[in-house]
């Protein structure tokens, strides 16, 4: 069967018809990388220049400090990102291989499975089955990977995509807090940083709301709330820190 041979999930339940409504799902995999990169671009690094600076009252230190969390900052995401979304890569690649390999060795046991899921969705037997032959016979792999697997294009793994689009948008993050490092007066730097930084996750929220289409309040909430907390709790340390060197 030809239907056997596809090279990546993404292609093998690519929809051949027109599609005339747009989802924000579709946008899932994307957004998901670029609201992580972006939020823990300045909440860790604002949290490692007010850190430094409740332990340092150098200006150069700081901005040393800034700049190497961004730049180490970035390179982790972009590998964590890539690392984590190849693995779900792998368990795609490999469900589809066995189901290639049940779909060779039993194909009537895999329609028999294929329109028992059917069934199991409201469909009559008699029209499940029919159902289930008439996909299968216009796609088995296909059919088996988007009703049986649940996969689907909008979550399929891109971890290429992953890894770009997180150390680009963490690079953006830490752009924040260590642009303001370089104009903020040398004893208010902690200060002037978590206050521009919070400002920055409001807007974050904001936007990822809004093109996730979610309502605009919670999200901005939360990323301020929990970004003022990791900054908090980072000032305390380095603060108890500078006092005990």
């Amino acid at each position: 069967m030809t239907d056997l041979d596809p090279t990546s999930a993404e292609r093998l339940i690519a929809p051949p018809v027109r599609q005339t409504e747009h989802h924000l799902i579709g946008r899932i995999g994307w957004l998901r990388a670029a609201v992580l990169g972006a939020n823990d671009g300045i909440i860790s690094t604002a949290s490692l220049v007010v850190g430094v600076a409740a332990a340092s009252t150098s200006n150069h230190e700081i901005i040393i400090a800034g700049m190497a969390g961004l730049v180490a900052g970035a390179l982790s995401m972009a590998a964590g990102e890539y690392v984590s979304v190849s693995s779900q890569a792998d368990t795609e690649t490999a469900d589809l291989d066995r189901e290639r390999r049940e779909l060779s060795d039993d194909p009537s046991g895999e329609l028999d499975e294929l329109a028992e899921i059917y069934g199991n969705r409201g469909l009559k037997p008699a029209l499940a089955r029919r159902v289930a032959s008439e996909l299968m016979a216009d796609g088995a792999l296909a059919a088996h990977a988007r009703d049986e697997l649940g996969m689907s294009t909008q979550l399929t793994a891109r971890p290429i995509q992953a890894a770009f689009t997180s150390a680009l948008t963490f690079t953006f993050g830490a752009a924040i807090p260590v642009g303001i490092t370089f104009f903020a007066p040398a004893t208010r730097i902690g200060l002037v940083v978590s206050g521009g930084s919070l400002v920055g996750l409001a807007a974050l929220g904001a936007i990822g709301a809004v093109v996730g289409g979610a309502g605009i309040l919670r999200p901005t909430i939360r990323v301020t709330f929990w970004g003022a907390f990791a900054m908090a709790a980072t000032a305390a340390i380095g603060s108890l820190v500078g006092k005990a060197i």
